[in-house]
């Protein structure tokens, strides 16, 4: 039997399927494992390159693996489904996966260490209660709307909604209040629990040399750079900052052919969280802009001039992008376009 090169591995909670390939790319074993079992086959194969779905559980088995002496590839599942071969079963997804890893223009994720996936579940935990804390306010604001109670959006206006149901005389029925109370004491707990994950997340900002870094940049808090150091992968993969623009999405969606450019909205593609949080800081510093007035001369007051707030800001986040590539592969604080023209 040939050398093995390359084994694909279908991960799954308790069967796994392991396919291995030659150098010339025969088929070397198409074998069907248990979890306990993975580590100890892999223990006995030549080193070589294993590669898997970058799914759940993926950054632990990468983790594994690669102690083992192995290389691990980790691929995007989108990556891998145009190699699928008619039906979809584990050793089908298995060949693909050791297909797709044999690309050369192959594009891989990086495998997270323990400390990156701890900091993705702190982001992950503030980020779920602050979305239920929004649900809570919401259906509150919704039946105390059909009782004639009304409050702006938003947890800063709770207060009044607590303050209308317990007024005498514009108080809606018992179980109506009852009801708003049982609301209000969920939505005052969660409120608890971000503030303390927020004290949390700001105290390990200020602890990465990284993350300090990067909130040297106008519209990027502590929440924004440990998503940045968390799920972002290394910047020397990016051959220059728009690359990296182009990866979180913050560029316009191609639909181009025979030589013409047909360019839409923006891609929306790669890592969302990023994304979302630079759109929010780089609105931040045009409201800010709009306020108090840009720089003049600047090139942010003169988009104000001509374009939309939210083009603007959209503006903003890709040049952001671009300037946190600078300033991670430089290891740079960042600079203001003027001080650094000076």
């Amino acid at each position: 039997m040939e050398k093995v090169s390359i084994i694909g591995l279908d991960l799954a909670k308790r069967s796994f399927q392991a396919h291995g390939a030659c150098a010339a790319g025969g088929v070397a074993f198409r074998k069907k494992l248990s979890r306990e079992k993975v580590l100890a086959f892999l223990t006995e194969q030549p080193h070589c390159v294993v590669a898997m779905e970058a799914c759940g559980s993926a950054h632990h088995w990468g983790r594994a693996i690669r102690a083992l002496g192995h290389e691990v590839r980790l691929i995007p599942p989108a990556y891998v489904k145009p190699f699928v071969k008619r039906q979809k079963n584990d050793a089908a997804d298995a060949e693909a996966i050791c297909e797709a890893a044999n690309r050369p223009t192959m594009r891989f994720v990086a495998v997270k260490t323990e400390e990156q996936q701890a900091r993705a579940m702190l982001f992950r935990a503030r980020d779920l209660l602050v979305r239920q804390r929004t649900q809570l306010i919401n259906a509150l604001r919704g039946h105390l709307a059909e009782h004639g109670v009304v409050a702006p959006q938003g947890p800063a206006n709770v207060k009044v909604l607590a303050e209308a149901i317990e007024e005498a005389t514009t108080s809606p029925p018992l179980l109506v209040v009852e009801l708003s109370r049982v609301f209000l004491e969920q939505i005052d707990g969660l409120s608890k629990k971000i503030a303390e994950l927020e004290k949390v997340t700001i105290h390990e900002a200020a602890h990465g040399a990284t993350t300090r870094r990067l909130q040297t940049m106008p519209g990027v808090g502590p929440i924004t750079a440990m998503a940045i150091e968390t799920f972002a992968p290394p910047m020397a993969i990016f051959k220059r900052g728009r690359d990296f623009a182009a990866w979180l999405g913050l560029v316009p969606r191609q639909h181009s052919t025979g030589g013409k450019q047909v360019l839409g909205k923006t891609s929306k593609m790669g890592q969302r969280d990023i994304r979302r949080l630079l759109i929010i800081g780089a609105t931040t510093v045009v409201r800010w802009a709009c306020r108090k007035g840009a720089p003049q001369g600047a090139w942010l007051q003169r988009m104000l001039a001509r374009k939309p707030r939210m083009l603007v800001a959209i503006a903003l986040a890709n040049k952001m992008a671009r300037s946190i590539w600078a300033m991670l592969t430089k290891g740079v604080d960042y600079r203001a376009p003027a001080a650094a023209a000076i």
